[in-house]
This record gives structure tokens, sequence and C-alpha cells, in this order.
């Protein structure tokens, strides 16, 4: 990859965000400015307030209904969701037409192609998944021998887009039984040939929330909710 072509990735990778990710997150944000909002567990909330801040007040009562909510497994599962147009939009240059493949690439450290399904994080499949998977790659093994072309089961590979080696979870170590695996900064390192993208990639997403300024919104919003609890909500307050 040159150093035009991770400029023009990383770029990508931003546009994806903010569109399929962050504007949602925003959105989201800003619709917590009443109690109906919330689920609220009347015998924890003033607790976990007093826990968390030290008091009861309506902002610190605000704060732990807020926190828990635009900073849980919500995003984290938007994000998986949408791995697929990750994949299409900031992985384009790499598409795969061999069905079954997410992508395919000239390995950067043993300049072989591999044919690749993409995952999102280290902990993201299943029982079910792993059949997939193998099936796919069985299928993709047995086409290459038809075709006379020199493929191994080692051009085969699983690439997890964060995470780390010691964090993949049992389903993934079944693979690797029969197939690599390569999550994280190998994954893309692998892919890239630079050392130092995934790191590159975590910063252009960080440098998104810059953008759209979501430390203000999150605080407008717990100010907000506040209010409401006050207005409405005293029961929580005594």
């Amino acid at each position: 990859m040159t150093d035009k072509q991770k400029k023009e990735t990383l770029n990508k990778a931003k546009k994806f965000f903010k569109a399929s990710i962050s504007n949602s997150h925003l959105g989201n944000t800003e619709k917590l400015v009443t109690v109906s909002e919330f689920n609220v567990n009347p015998f924890l909330v003033k607790y976990l307030a007093q826990f968390f801040t030290g008091n009861t007040k309506a902002e610190s009562i605000a704060k732990v209904l807020i926190y828990p909510r635009i900073l849980g497994t919500s995003i984290n599962t938007t994000f998986g969701s949408r791995l697929q147009a990750f994949i299409s939009e900031v992985l384009e240059g790499y598409g795969s037409t061999t069905a079954g493949i997410d992508i395919e690439f000239i390995d950067a450290l043993d300049k072989r192609k591999k044919y690749c399904q993409v995952k999102a994080g280290s902990n993201t499949i299943n029982k079910d998944d792993v059949k997939t998977i193998k099936d796919h790659f069985k299928s993709v093994y047995s086409l290459a021998r038809t075709n006379n072309l020199k493929v191994t089961l080692d051009d085969m590979v699983v690439g997890v887009l964060y995470g780390t080696e010691s964090e993949l979870s049992y389903h993934y170590k079944k693979l690797q039984e029969n197939y690599p695996v390569h999550v994280g900064s190998e994954f893309w390192f692998r892919v890239t040939g630079d050392k130092h993208f995934y790191i590159d990639l975590i910063d252009a997403f960080s440098e998104v929330a810059k953008e759209i300024n979501g430390f203000k919104v999150v605080n407008k919003v717990v100010k907000e909710l506040s209010e409401d609890i006050e207005r409405n909500y005293s029961g929580l307050l005594l």
C-alpha cells in the first residue's frame, strides 16, 4: 500500500464511520433528554448515583442513566451489523468475486494470495459460524484444485478487524485448528503491508468524535435530563 492509497483508505474509513455509526450514535444520544427514554430501576438508580458520584442529585442520576446507554455495547453491536458495508466501502479494493469470500489480498509476509472471511471482533462468532466458514473454505479449496490453482489451506484465512490473539474466543480457536486466524494489528499489516495501519485506523475513527463534538452534546443531554428529573420525577431525588 502506497502512502496515497493509505490516505485514501483512511479517509474512506472516516467517512464510513461518520455516516454509518457516529451519526446514529449522536442522534440516539440526543434523544436521551427525558426519563421516559429509560427503563429505570428505582431500587438501583440512586444507589448507582451515590456509588458513582458520591451524591444523589439530579445530575448524578442523569449521568448513571445516560453513560451506560451511550458507552455500552450498543455501538459495538452497530459496528458489527455494519461489517459488510465496511468491507464494501472501505476495503473495496480488496473485494472478492469468489462465493463465500469477503476479500482477497496478497499477504505482506508470505506474498501469497489469500482468500479471507472478515469478522468484526475477537468474540463475534458462534458454533454455527465456524461450520459456515469451514464449508466456504472447503468449497474454495475444491474449486481451486479443479482449476489447477496452487491454493493451500493456509491461503484461506479469517481476518478479525480488532482485538488480540490472546482474546480470541473458543470458536476462533476451533477455526485455527485448520485455518489461520489473523487478528487486529497482524491482520491489517498482512493486508496493507503497513505496521502502523491498525493504530492509524483507530485514530481516524477517534477523529470523527472530535469533528462532531460529542463531549459538548453529552454535557447538553445530561443537563436537559437533569432538568426533566427535577421537574417531573422528584421521587427519584427523595
